[in-house]
């Protein structure tokens, strides 16, 4: 009988409590083996030579060596080697973290900043978990997910060679060319979120002539960055969403961490307004997908396009079949290119979904829901 090897993982980290912290979840989860640790990235790329990880949790903010120059390290000596980074909820901390992703990490989770040791495990234990079930899967199916560190190329560098995916369209459903063009598209992505964007939105144009209104499941703070990063990268205006913003053509709006984000009517009735709110928690979300999506399929019935993305979780399932309900066309990422295919299963599977395509083939479905001429 062939057994999968453990998944070895090295914890890189300069605080002792974080060090113990990360060791002891790893050692509770079935299929990982924690090979060792290191104090700083000079001590990890050092380590690496010997106990072979498969992959590394790694500290941003470290002495002689950080985070950021273990991932540029990495991209030159092991390509094959990923890295979760784990990164403190500051703004300084949501700026390295974006980079450490352009950099090819795989993804990242937040330190705790308060609690008890058993706790802040728990915490870590359920952020930590799927995204290394997500990674053994990528290992062991030889899918390299676009950006992911072992490619040793960038996300978009990545796409570029991959062969495009044709769209697949759901032939029980409605004919969504039979629809009116949709007036604004909103997304919901979660884990593998950052890069994913980082390949979709820059392949849009920037007169699409509709808005686009995004949830990625993501702390306070980062989700500025993460506009700002992405912003760079695109043609379109990429910003984090403020409460009474206008709803404008061309513009991607970003719903901040920690907070809900819904679509209202404005004062003269005829425009749309974002409000960012308090509001509590969704499937354990805030932001949520389904807040958001709830929203939006009630102020443009039969002018939307919902689509799912990436993610752990169900969210977003409930708000997308309400907007296909009130006329709007679905479109989900397929199986193959979701770093976590949570999110857009329930909505396959149930039949909401109008519209399959890879991540290369998200923005030609997106163009062609609101291109009706």
């Amino acid at each position: 009988m062939i057994t999968k090897a453990p998944l070895r993982v090295l914890v890189v980290d300069d605080t002792v409590v974080y060090r113990k912290i990360v060791s002891d979840v790893l050692d509770d989860l079935p299929g990982v083996e924690v090979v060792g640790t290191a104090h700083n990235g000079k001590a990890a790329m050092f380590k690496i030579k010997t106990l072979k990880p498969d992959i590394l949790t790694l500290d941003i903010e470290m002495p002689e060596m950080n985070g950021l120059q273990v991932l540029e390290q990495l991209r030159k000596t092991a390509p094959h080697v990923g890295a979760i980074m784990l990164s403190t909820l500051t703004q300084e901390g949501g700026a390295m973290t974006m980079k450490a992703l352009d950099l090819g990490a795989f993804d990242f989770i937040p330190k705790p900043q308060s609690g008890g040791m058993d706790e802040n495990k728990e915490l870590v234990k359920s952020s930590l978990a799927p995204i290394l079930r997500a990674f053994s899967r990528g290992r062991n199916s030889r899918n390299l997910y676009p950006g992911k560190l072992s490619t040793g190329v960038s996300a978009l560098q990545t796409d570029r060679k991959r062969p495009t995916s044709p769209v697949r369209h759901r032939s029980n459903l409605s004919d969504y060319r039979n629809k009116a063009a949709s007036e604004i598209i909103a997304i919901g992505i979660s884990t593998g979120g950052p890069k994913a964007l980082a390949v979709l939105l820059p392949k849009i144009p920037h007169d699409i002539g509709v808005p686009i209104l995004i949830v990625q499941h993501m702390p306070p703070l980062f989700t500025q960055s993460l506009a700002r990063s992405l912003d760079a990268k695109c043609g379109l205006k990429i910003i984090e969403a403020e409460n009474d913003m206008p709803i404008q053509s061309n513009n991607v709006y970003i719903a901040p961490g920690g907070k809900q984000m819904r679509v209202e009517a404005g004062a003269d009735g005829s425009t749309r307004v974002l409000k960012i709110t308090n509001d509590p928690p969704e499937n354990s979300c805030k932001p949520s997908v389904d807040y958001l999506f709830r929203s939006v399929a009630h102020h443009y019935i039969g002018r939307a396009t919902g689509v799912i993305m990436t993610g752990m979780g169900s969210d977003g399932a409930a708000g997308l079949k309400l907007m296909k309900q009130n006329g709007a066309v679905i479109i989900a990422q397929d199986e193959a290119s979701c770093v976590v295919f949570g999110m857009p299963k329930e909505p396959i599977e149930s039949g909401t979904v109008d519209i399959i395509a890879s991540l290369d083939s998200i923005s030609d479905a997106i163009f062609k829901t609101i291109n009706k001429r």
